[in-house]
């Protein structure tokens, strides 16, 4: 590495920290640490117990975002004293662990923003990832599998956990639908990035003349809300049952387990047959339409904060976001951002966590 790209990346270092310090002012969150953890040391801390997890969650969400600014202040200070000791010896040993402490921060630096920046009410809670192709078939529900498998590696990278709520398989190929429930650190605030239409420009192989086919599916999230407060009058739904399919292979149910609910003012359709019996599924089928109910609530707040705020406001229920073409180019393209990669292949094993962090910044901005 040469010095004048170590003069950039400090530089970039420098800048970087001095944007972290002032989304988490480290002195704030001293004072909210000291006056928390004297909070729990009074006897009666534990008399009241929602308001005593409130209370430890809190101090550990302080804790765990001071840490982050203390250790991110180090690790600079540690680049820039090898950088003075290389300056003064120019010792080919000092260069490497040098280099090793300059790219090892440079991606946690980039892991560490996106932790920030996710701050919003729900990020940190787990998700439901609905996938529904679009107009076209086979090979549009062959496009949502695509998907679907895309998801599930990208989960298995990040270490989140990926759970089959609902899977109907397509007649030929693909699937017709599939809901995912999502959980591990920042489940949301993640996969929230990924609501929308998805584009797919191939040559198909359901077609014998081999010509070029675009195809859609849409991708909605939403956050599962412990105690969700949700008021769901009983006359408003219709609830179908009928025999669970399976999901990838397993077994047929026999018996009418599997539930569809239509919530009959909004129209929102859940279904759900991962569960042993009907009442699992009734009850599951209902936590995931309450947590749809719930982002539609989270996206009029949004669209109204846009509109006093002066900003155009766009549909991000049905917006094209993102287009993956694999013929005659490759090329993976964020529309949002302009966050483009040419490995498409690379990105259907789930390596989409650079789309998802150049949306989180662009929608930080």
């Amino acid at each position: 590495m040469e010095k004048y790209e170590i003069n950039r990346y400090i530089e970039k270092f420098d800048n970087a920290l001095l944007n972290l310090k002032d989304a988490l002012k480290p002195e704030i969150l001293d004072e909210d640490i000291k006056t928390l953890s004297k909070e729990m040391e009074e006897p009666s801390f534990w008399d009241d117990s929602k308001k005593s997890v409130e209370v430890i969650s809190k101090l550990n969400n302080a804790k765990e975002r001071k840490k982050i600014y203390d250790d991110s202040e180090k690790a600079l200070a540690d680049i820039k004293e090898f950088y003075e000791m290389y300056l003064l010896e120019e010792q080919e040993e000092v260069m490497l662990v040098l280099e090793e402490l300059i790219l090892d921060f440079d991606k946690k630096l980039d892991e560490d923003t996106i932790s920030v920046i996710l701050d919003g009410e729900y990020d940190n809670n787990p998700c439901f990832l609905d996938i529904h192709p679009g107009a076209g078939g086979t090979e549009a529900m062959d496009w949502a599998l695509m998907l679907f498998r895309m998801y599930k590696r990208f989960t298995e990278r990040s270490k989140l956990k990926l759970e089959v709520i609902d899977y109907q398989q397509g007649n030929e190929a693909g699937i017709k639908s599939v809901t995912l429930k999502i959980s591990g650190k920042n489940a949301y605030g993640l996969m929230k990035s990924e609501r929308g239409v998805h584009r797919l420009v191939r040559i198909s192989p359901f077609d014998s003349s081999k010509a070029r086919h675009t195809s859609f599916a849409s991708v909605d999230v939403s956050p599962i809300i412990q105690n969700n407060d949700i008021e769901i009058n009983p006359n408003d739904l219709k609830i179908d049952v009928y025999h669970s399919s399976g999901a990838g292979g397993q077994s047929v149910n026999t018996t009418d387990s599997a539930v569809r609910m239509t919530h009959l003012p909004t129209g929102i359709v859940v279904t759900c047959q991962n569960e042993r019996s009907q009442i699992q599924n009734r009850e599951q089928a209902l936590v995931v339409l309450k947590s749809k109910l719930a982002e539609i609530e989270i996206q009029k707040r949004e669209e109204e904060l846009k509109r006093l705020k002066g900003e155009t406001m766009s549909n991000a229920f049905g917006s094209q976001i993102r287009s993956y073409v694999f013929c005659p180019y490759t090329l993976v393209k964020d529309h949002r951002t302009d966050y483009e990669e040419n490995d498409v292949n690379s990105v259907m094993d789930g390596d989409i966590i650079e789309f998802i962090y150049s949306y989180l910044r662009y929608q930080k901005k």
